[in-house]
Parts: C-alpha cells; structure tokens; sequence
C-alpha cells in the first residue's frame, strides 16, 4: 500500500466492477435468439462465454500470442461457445451484432451517479481489458463521465500484467503511487497494489447472477471498501 503521495487518478476495473455484464449479455443473446429463432440456453452461454476470457487473455500474457484487442477474443470465444452448444455460430452482420453486445452493457444503480462525485476531485479512467472502442461506445451509451478512455491497446498487455497498470498511470504522466485502482476483484486489486496503487475494493455481490458475486475482502489488505461507488465517494470526500 502506498502512502505520502496525493491519489490524483481513481482507475476502474469495468466488467463487473462498472457494469453488470453478465445481465446484460444474457439480455442481447435472448433478444438474438428471439429475432432468429435460435432457442439454446442463454444464461449458460453467457457464463461460458465469459469463462473463455481469461484462457484467451493468457496465451497473450506469456508471450505465446501477439496482442490483439479484446473484441478480436469475444468473436473468437463466441464462435468456440457457440460450437460447444451444439449451435452454429452467427456471421456477418449477425456475428458483429453480439461481437458488439459487450459495448452495450448496463452500469451498477449507483455507478453514473458515484463517477460523477469522484469526477469532480480525481481523474477518473477505465483501466480494462477492454479495447478502445468497446470502452468509448460502452460509455457514450450507458453515461459514464470518465476524463479519458484507456484501453488495454494503450498498455499493449492485459491485467494483471503489471504493465497494463503502468501504462495506465504512465499515460496520465502520473506515478503509480498517485493512481488509485477500484474493483470489485481481489487480485486485480492485489497486482496494482504490488505495483504502489493505492485500492479500493467495490464489492458486486450480483456479478455472477443474485448474490453470487462477491468476495470477502481480507483485513488490511485494501485501502478502501465501500459498498458501492457513492460510499467510496463519501470515503474520499467527494
């Protein structure tokens, strides 16, 4: 944990910690499956979908895939879930349409209202896996007042990669230790912290489906817990 150093930038993990993706995808692939007439399991595909996130981002963090954005992974991980349903996979326009769905997820109640009282005393920016533009239309269309948009293509690299954090405070010419990281995710928090973030933790005990979310945050371990963006504002003193 880092101290003596003013926290200029509040950075945010995005899915899951701003936006409830897992609603929110299950919502496109229903209303996909409605207008093709396709009938399949949505809530199982959404979570398998999701689950191929990580594996992906993997082969990209040690070195055995070159960096590619993160919407090249969810068309590649559709295909692959949509094959392990027995489905055939979508393409063209069809394809593009739930690729997409991931720039169309919903903020938590609190988010927009809680981003905009720690606006008015931080910087505040996505530091995600999310690329560019998945962030940029994901905030034009839900709201979100960040400052700047930083996709994982500024860092080149994918949390918890420590440069994915680093090259997040590098693009604000900040240090790390002026950076506060706020997630809902122990280790996301954890790798910034090695780093010299300060952390918050936001909990999202529906991340995952009602009350299915949530972790229990060890004592000591973060800066900050508040229960949702408005409590951590009052923590700060926005």
């Amino acid at each position: 944990m880092a101290h003596g150093y003013q926290t200029k930038a509040l950075l945010f993990d995005v899915f899951g910690t701003v936006v409830d993706w897992r609603s929110s995808i299950i919502r496109e692939l229903s209303a996909w499956g409605n207008d093709t007439h396709v009938v399949a399991d949505w809530p199982a595909i959404a979570d398998g979908w999701r689950g191929l996130y990580q594996p992906a981002m993997e082969r990209i963090r040690a070195g055995n895939r070159g960096f590619v954005r993160l919407d090249i992974l969810h068309e590649e991980n559709l295909r692959d879930i949509f094959v392990q349903h027995g489905l055939d996979a979508p393409t063209g326009e069809e394809l593009h349409r739930l690729v997409t769905a991931w720039h169309r997820l919903d903020p938590w109640p609190d988010v927009v209202s809680g981003l905009a009282r720690l606006k008015a005393k931080h910087i505040i920016a996505p530091c995600s896996n999310g690329n560019i533009a998945l962030i940029t239309n994901m905030a034009k269309r839900a709201g979100l007042p960040w400052d700047v948009v930083l996709g994982a293509e500024v860092a080149q690299a994918y949390k918890p990669h420590p440069q994915a954090y680093l090259g997040s405070a590098d693009a604000l010419s900040l240090k790390p230790e002026e950076c506060m990281m706020v997630a809902a995710h122990l280790d996301d928090l954890e790798a910034a912290a090695e780093l010299g973030f300060t952390t918050a933790y936001v909990p999202r005990p529906d991340e995952h489906g009602k009350g299915a979310g949530a972790e229990t945050a060890p004592d000591g371990s973060v800066d900050h817990v508040g229960e949702d963006f408005n409590a951590l504002a009052d923590q700060l003193g926005c």
